[in-house]
This record gives C-alpha cells, sequence and structure tokens, in this order.
C-alpha cells in the first residue's frame, strides 16, 4: 500500500440519496375539474328562465339535486337557481312563491370554472363566495356542474388513497 493512502472517513464519501421518498412516490399531478367530470358525468338540469318557480321545485325534487342552471333556448347560460334562492324567496313572499317566475329569483352573477382548473381553486373559490354549486363552462358551452360535495368527496378519497400508498411503503 503506498504511504499516501488513506481509508475514506465519513465526510469524503458522496452523499447518498434515496430512490424513493414519500414525495416522489406521492407526487401527482394536481386534480383538476376534468378529472372530477370523467368520474362523476356531465349531466345537468337546466331550466328555461320562463318557467315557475312551482315548476323548478319539482325538478329539484325529481332529480334530487340543489340547483337548476338557468338556461335560454339556445343553451347559453343565464343564471343559477339554487334551493336557497328559494328559500329565501319563501321567506320574503309566503304564500305568492310558487307563481314566480326563475327569471326573477335567479342568480344572475354565476361563478364558473373551466375544466382545467384545480380542485384546490374551485374548492377555495366555493368557501370564499359561500355558495356550494358551480357549473364547468369550456368555450362558452356549459359542460357540467360540480359541487362542494363532489369536490370534498373527490379530495377525501384521494386523502385515503394516499394514506394506503403511505403505508404500504412503510411496511414494504
Amino acid at each position: 500500500m503506498p504511504t499516501s493512502y488513506q481509508a475514506p472517513k465519513r465526510g469524503d464519501q458522496p452523499k447518498r440519496t434515496m430512490s424513493q421518498s414519500a414525495g416522489s412516490n406521492l407526487a401527482h399531478a394536481e386534480p383538476t375539474v376534468a378529472t372530477l367530470l370523467a368520474s362523476k358525468g356531465g349531466a345537468v338540469f337546466g331550466i328555461a328562465p320562463s318557467e315557475t318557480l312551482k315548476a323548478a321545485v319539482e325538478m329539484l325534487r325529481d332529480k334530487h339535486v340543489g340547483a337548476l342552471l338557468v338556461m335560454d333556448g339556445d343553451g347559453n347560460l343565464k343564471g343559477i337557481l339554487s334551493e336557497r334562492d328559494i328559500v329565501r324567496k319563501l321567506a320574503e313572499t309566503p304564500g305568492q312563491t310558487l307563481p314566480q317566475t326563475v327569471e326573477e329569483n335567479m342568480t344572475t352573477k354565476v361563478e364558473v370554472c373551466e375544466p382545467a382548473e384545480t380542485m384546490v381553486s374551485v374548492l377555495k373559490r366555493m368557501s370564499q363566495g359561500r355558495f356550494r354549486h358551480m357549473p364547468v363552462v369550456e368555450n362558452e358551452e356549459v359542460k357540467g356542474m360540480v359541487t362542494i360535495g363532489d369536490v370534498v368527496n373527490f379530495r377525501l378519497t384521494q386523502l385515503e388513497h394516499e394514506a394506503l400508498q403511505m403505508k404500504q411503503m412503510i411496511v414494504g
């Protein structure tokens, strides 16, 4: 052995990096509204602005939904009518509400999202705006509707999947 040879010391060795980490194993693209619609479907229930609130209430009941998109004859989004809108009007005009038109009672400033928008962004906007239904629109065409329940359930399922992956990584 040459006299200049020295055994490697701990500080001399290159740092080892693991090929797997919790971050790399769980890394995934941020889920989008399109991902949710792919699993949920794009069915929406619409009503004409000229319909009565009585017709709207019956449709909400029959379709088991909490909001209807108000659309004109060409399929253009004109507003949204939710159970909350109807309950407010019932309190304001008791006994005179059901004959009123959808157009008189709908929300006209509708927050919409696009299929490419992230679920986190949609959830934040819904929470901040205190509304539960958001139409999905792309190129002025309605593609579907997401609810706060849809977004929360999707996220819970995602968290369960991540927890299972972590468990499998730890256990081996």
